[in-house]
């Protein structure tokens, strides 16, 4: 390797540091042709723990203020895992100290704090930092399979999407308060949480963009309680969207977080006028695919010509929902080497962000369709 190695700092070692840090520690090994990467710094805010996790996860050093990794020489890139209310601030002073970021979904909580991110990245990318958002479903073989395909016309033109991300870590009413149950910390619930990766998906699969919504918000258990008594729950806890696209074609959009039975339950099926495609999270190295006469083919997405899926394994051997983080952290290393903007970027974090924002408005005005262009704090 030329290019010399890149040190990494990740903010937050809880579900997703633990995922990043898992990439970084072993996108080497299995993308040489990215540049070799030095774990150099955890940051946590109690020092015994990000000590452990940081012995555990394979880190050099650790911090607990985030601002200590801004003026070391030794971080390159600054690999944001904390909760939504913090994403703008961090990411704003490490793309104006230098340094490439990644920023876990979804961008930021808001809309104003999603344009301001996405401006500095656009400044910063002028002096060679790299951004980019931590959509990791993108990297999934099967939907980068999914996306060629469209792209290639295989369905002919896509008319009609059908989405649902249903969880149910929370249809217990017992189940206890948690950041993410709070609208200051997380911005949204199932909304931004899971519908955020709904939207970039369809977004992202029909190389599309979203030009209207109307939407439905709703919280079930609306109190619960925390370390400190009885909280009022302040997020929903599904969400239902309508979504008109740019090129005409309809997207319906469901997202739970009380959907008894399902554990981690993303579906997409996308139908054109030539064929159609399905997929299921729980059999994520599948992608079902069929042409006008009906019978859906299987596509086992374990061989060397399908994306990604080269660098790993013989022909056969499944991946999982792990290796999609390393194959992120490949593509921003790639990016980084060569000097070239990535995607998700920041302007798609903010795309979704608009939208996100549009179904919050529309629930507000009883399901009322909403216009990208005349949405609050939406763009042109």
């Amino acid at each position: 390797m030329t290019t010399p190695s890149l040190g990494v700092a990740v903010i937050g070692h809880a579900f997703m540091g633990k995922a990043h840090s898992h990439a970084w520690r072993n996108v080497g090994a299995f993308f040489p042709e990215a540049p070799r990467v030095r774990q150099q710094v955890l940051v946590g805010r109690d020092p015994a723990r990000v000590t452990a996790a940081a012995r555990d996860y394979g880190w050099t050093d650790v911090a607990t203020e985030w601002t200590t990794v801004l003026d070391r020489d030794d971080v390159d890139i600054v690999d944001v895992c904390v909760p939504g209310h913090l994403h703008a601030e961090i990411a704003l002073a490490a793309l104006a100290a230098g340094k490439h970021v990644l920023v876990e979904k979804p961008l930021a909580n808001t809309v104003k704090e999603a344009e301001q991110l996405a401006a500095a990245a656009a400044e910063a990318h002028r002096h060679g930092v790299v951004s980019m958002v931590g959509f990791n479903y993108r990297r999934v073989p099967a939907l980068a399979l999914a996306r060629r395909l469209v792209a290639e016309g295989r369905l002919g033109v896509v008319r009609e999407v059908r989405a649902a991300y249903l969880q149910d870590w929370l249809a217990d009413d017992d189940a206890p308060m948690s950041w993410r149950l709070r609208q200051d910390t997380a911005g949204s619930g199932a909304l931004g949480d899971l519908g955020s990766h709904v939207v970039d998906l369809v977004r992202h699969l029909l190389d599309d963009e979203v030009a209207s919504v109307s939407g439905d918000l709703h919280t079930f258990t609306r109190e619960r309680s925390g370390p400190d008594g009885v909280e009022r729950v302040t997020v929903d806890d599904a969400a239902w969207a309508w979504l008109g696209m740019a090129s005409g074609a309809r997207a319906s959009v469901e997202v739970s977080r009380v959907a008894t039975g399902r554990k981690n339950g993303l579906c997409l099926e996308l139908y054109g006028t030539e064929g159609a495609l399905t997929f299921d999270l729980e059999r994520l190295n599948e992608l079902h695919v069929t042409g006008r006469d009906g019978g859906f083919e299987r596509i086992l997405v374990t061989e060397p010509t399908h994306p990604y899926v080269g660098a790993w394994w013989p022909p056969g051997h499944t991946l999982g929902w792990d290796h999609t983080f390393t194959h992120q952290a490949s593509e921003l290393l790639c990016a980084i080497a060569a000097g070239e903007a990535v995607r998700p970027s920041f302007d798609d974090g903010l795309a979704v962000q608009r939208t996100l924002a549009a179904v919050e408005d529309s629930a507000r005005d009883a399901g009322r369709r909403i216009h990208l262009d005349s949405a609050i704090g939406a763009a042109p």
